[in-house]
């Protein structure tokens, strides 16, 4: 935490006196603020101002060349989920997320898909500029984020929004890096004057998850030229449980063993023990010609969620030995204690005659049955600590050319956390609780900004932009406690090394890499004709580690009737690796095919280990994109845009399915000073191993009519996406290859009703969300249809004064769960597959109140 705020500070005065030097060039208006003045000129939805998809003179949703969504505060208001990735998957057609129970990392910052791909396939901005990534990577994300390293965007509280605009394109060529699947941008609330508080209160129908949240927005004056918003948000949520008494927990029980809980392995959502974040977005105008521009954030999340469960007969380095025999350690100096090596467990080891007399009444010898009869289940989580600063100035120079220069700073650290578990190694002297380490990824931005007008005797003039960014960024690992990685006495006796479940990372392990890229751009558009638009840009970097890349993009935007127009595009575009994928050093611990739990170790692709099986220097992604779309804008008010699009994603990256480590393999790590390869069962790395093509089909409409004495505004969202992997190596699993086409719904739509009449105001939403395949605990177990499930949420809300609005409501009104997971419940305990779209919660009701001033 200290390292990381220092970080923050020390380049804090470099920024403030960089940003005024820059300011004392500014004499013109800025383009942002003609596009906030437009959005409030004409409130529909389809007519808003989005920042994103284009560089010249900002356009509406409808004037678009590229697919783009408004979502309003307003949208933010109307719904049961109190977080910003939740709330986008009900008006984004192809935006999906799902809950992450018993999910390594993921638990702690959930990946979000746009448009089939990865979650580190869209390039998250907030106000125009570049977030940086999260610390945590999904090394177990459910199929398709396996691997993935994206921007954490639930530290953005939805208090502190304006408005966010979705591009759903491919913008590598005018972004950079990660625009494959599109662009996120949240735009940040510059009120200067009023704000509010919200207090809401929710929880699931099963009498659990208990959600309490405080939001506010303030916004201010900054002398008589600008503004100071401020936005803070505080939230707990209890867990969750969705589970049955695993098979193998009940046969203990029936046995007579009475240590073991129930359930003994708990599926269901985390604990969010303290979740705040803080924002604040400032400008001031310089003169009549230039403004100064500062925002940033802190937020803390603290999350624990549950593992799986070690059986005392079979948990293999804990309670079983190689052969399945009891394991046992020799507690003297001299391994006198003739401890036995052949006890076999039988239906309850703690009743077995030769275990009580040799082992359990024997000071010289000990098993873990000793101090954890039951077995144990392991509780992992961490702290997830997010904090940017972005410092710069706007303006327009002579000739009308404007400009834009600032600097971005930003850094998120995951500070790991694993208790109820042990160190086997230590044996009886183990502690139950670790900090098994932390990492972080620290990112520092300069980007110039350029854009200028020509006549050149077109219908418009031509908007040039062009620019240049400088990017430096970091990623660090800390070792974590000794007892974490200490290789203890009962090491060499087979006992496996470090918190078991989530193995600290040792001391000669830490380290720092970092890199820098440099990024050169010219976008161009321009309409031709009245009718007919022309944009196109290209995109040039070049990063320290790998080499240089260039992309392009054209589009074009054709009103063909007066009610109709046409728009398209092609793109290329990449994801550069990233360094966390490319260095990180890791252990989890899955479910195996043969139904025990192996510790499997994330290796760079350029160890040695990784290199005999196939791991090679990571490399960029590459893509090439088309979208082909319709808008129609009819006089009765019905407004539907219809986008095909389809993303040739060529040598992907992810984690390599589990490869089984033989003795030689295992020697090889102990010689490079990895001391607990002992324990592994299994290695994986990142690789570039596979081709895919998607292709989809958004709609979206909007309605407004008159009825019941009322308005009534009718909204869809529909998305049907297909993805078909091309190329894989033999890393992928043909179990991985489904996971990856079959496990997002090929069609979800959201329809909306939401009526007003006076005070009142009524919300009705149908949620559809088509069948998926799941490979259950990624060992195999392949459910191959999770039925399709339809969900409806409803909100009633009342304005008591003009201050004053209480909401009730309900998401997932009527209770309604995935297929209940008959095939495999008894092997871990899930009741319902965890990867399922709906969740496996139910029914979640909450009430809210806001107070406006």
């Amino acid at each position: 935490m200290n390292t990381s705020l220092s970080l923050l500070t020390k380049h804090v005065r470099g920024v403030l006196a960089a940003s005024a030097a820059f300011s004392v060039m500014a004499i013109a208006p800025v383009h942002a603020q003609e596009a906030a003045d437009a959005a409030e000129a004409n409130a529909e939805d389809y007519e808003q101002i989005a920042i994103v998809g284009s560089r010249a003179a900002p356009r509406s949703v409808a004037e678009s060349a590229v697919p783009i969504d408004i979502i309003s505060d307003e949208e933010f208001k109307n719904q049961g989920a109190t977080d910003v990735v939740s709330m986008m998957q009900t008006v984004v057609p192809s935006f999906n997320v799902n809950d992450q129970p018993i999910n390594d990392a993921s638990t702690l910052v959930r990946p979000a898909n746009l448009r089939g791909m990865a979650s580190d396939h869209t390039l998250v901005l907030v106000n125009g500029k570049r977030r940086h990534r999260s610390a945590v990577i999904t090394f177990l994300g459910g199929g398709l984020s396996d691997g993935a390293q994206g921007p954490d965007i639930s530290v953005i509280p939805a208090a502190a929004l304006k408005q966010i605009e979705v591009l759903r394109d491919g913008a590598a060529a005018q972004y950079g890096s990660d625009a494959i699947a599109g662009v996120i941008n949240f735009v940040l609330n510059d009120a200067s004057e009023g704000g509010s508080f919200e207090a809401r209160y929710g929880s699931y129908y099963e009498g659990d998850g208990d959600m309490i949240q405080l939001s506010g927005n303030i916004g201010m004056p900054l002398s008589d030229k600008g503004f100071i918003n401020l936005s803070a948000e505080y939230r707990t949520a209890d867990d969750t449980s969705r589970s049955v008494q695993r098979d193998d927990a009940a046969a203990l029980v029936a046995a007579g063993n009475t240590f073991v809980a129930d359930p003994a392995q708990i599926w269901g959502s985390p604990e969010i023990k303290h979740d705040y974040k803080l924002f604040a977005n400032l400008g001031l105008e310089l003169s009549d010609t230039a403004e100064a521009y500062m925002f940033g954030n802190f937020a803390e999340r603290e999350v624990e969620g549950g593992f799986y469960y070690r059986n005392p007969h079979t948990r293999g380095g804990v309670y079983a030995a190689d052969d399945g025999s009891l394991l046992v350690g020799d507690l003297t100096d001299d391994l006198s204690g003739n401890c036995p090596t052949d006890i076999i467990p039988g239906d309850n080891v703690l009743t077995n005659e030769r275990y009580i007399n040799e082992v359990a009444n024997n000071p010289d010898c000990f098993a873990f049955n000793e101090i954890l009869p039951g077995g144990f289940t392991p509780r992992f989580g961490g702290t997830v600590t997010d904090m940017s600063l972005v410092f710069g100035t706007r303006g327009e120079l002579a000739n009308d050319i404007t400009y834009d220069v600032s600097l971005n700073l930003g850094e998120n650290e995951v500070d790991f956390v694993i208790s109820n578990t042990i160190n086997p190694s230590l044996g009886p002297d183990t502690p139950f609780e670790f900090s098994p380490g932390r990492y972080t990824q620290s990112e520092q931005t300069l980007d110039v900004d350029f854009t200028k007008p020509f006549e050149i005797g077109l219908y418009e003039p031509l908007f040039v932009a062009s620019g240049f960014q400088y990017r430096h960024e970091s990623y660090e690992s800390f070792a974590g406690d000794t007892a974490s990685y200490e290789i203890g006495p009962l090491a060499s006796q087979g006992f496996g090394i470090g918190s078991n479940g989530f193995p600290g990372l040792a001391a000669n392990s830490q380290g720092l890499v970092s890199r820098h890229n440099i990024a050169f751009y010219v976008d161009a558009e321009a309409y031709i004709t009245e009718t007919f638009m022309l944009a196109g840009a290209i995109r040039y970097e070049d990063y320290s580690d790998f080499g240089d890349t260039t992309k392009g993009k054209v589009a074009f935007r054709w009103q063909a009737l007066e009610n109709i127009a046409f728009r398209g595009a092609f793109s290329t575009g990449f994801k550069a690796p990233t360094l966390g994928q490319s260095n990180v050093r890791n252990v989890t611990t899955a479910f195996g095919t043969d139904g025990k739990l192996i510790d499997r170790a994330t290796l760079p692709p350029t160890d040695p280990v990784s290199q005999l099986k196939g791991g090679e220097q990571l490399t960029p992604e590459e893509s090439e994109s088309i979208t082909f779309g319709v808008v129609a804008d009819f006089d009765n008010g019905l407004f539907v845009t219809a986008d095909y699009y389809n993303i040739e994603l060529t040598d992907r990256i992810s984690t390599a399915s589990g490869i089984a480590l033989t003795d030689e393999d295992i020697a090889i790590l102990l010689d490079q000073g990895i001391s607990d390869a002992s324990s592994f069962s299994e290695i994986s790395f990142f690789t570039n191993d596979f081709d895919t093509t998607t292709e989809g089909l958004d709609v979206v409409a909007n309605y407004s009519m008159d009825m019941f004495e009322g308005e009534t505004k009718f909204s869809l969202a529909y998305n049907w996406t297909s993805t078909e992997v091309d190329r894989a190596s033999d890393n992928i699993s043909a179990e991985r290859i489904r996971m990856l086409e079959d496990n997002l719904p090929a069609v979800r739509y959201s329809a909306t009703a939401n009526h007003t009449n006076g005070d009142w105001r009524f919300l009705a939403r149908l949620n559809y969300f088509g069948s998926i395949y799941e490979d259950h605990l990624d060992s195999a177990l392949p459910i191959d249809k999770v039925g399709s499930e339809i969900t409806i949420d409803l909100e009633m809300a009342y304005n008591f004064t003009e201050e004053l609005t209480v909401t009730v409501g309900a998401k997932n009104a009527f209770d309604e769960y995935p297929d209940e997971n008959t095939q495999y419940a008894g092997i871990a305990g899930s009741l319902y597959p965890t990867t399922s779209p709906i969740g496996i919660n139910g029914g979640f009701y909450y009430l809210r109140g806001v107070y406006t001033f």
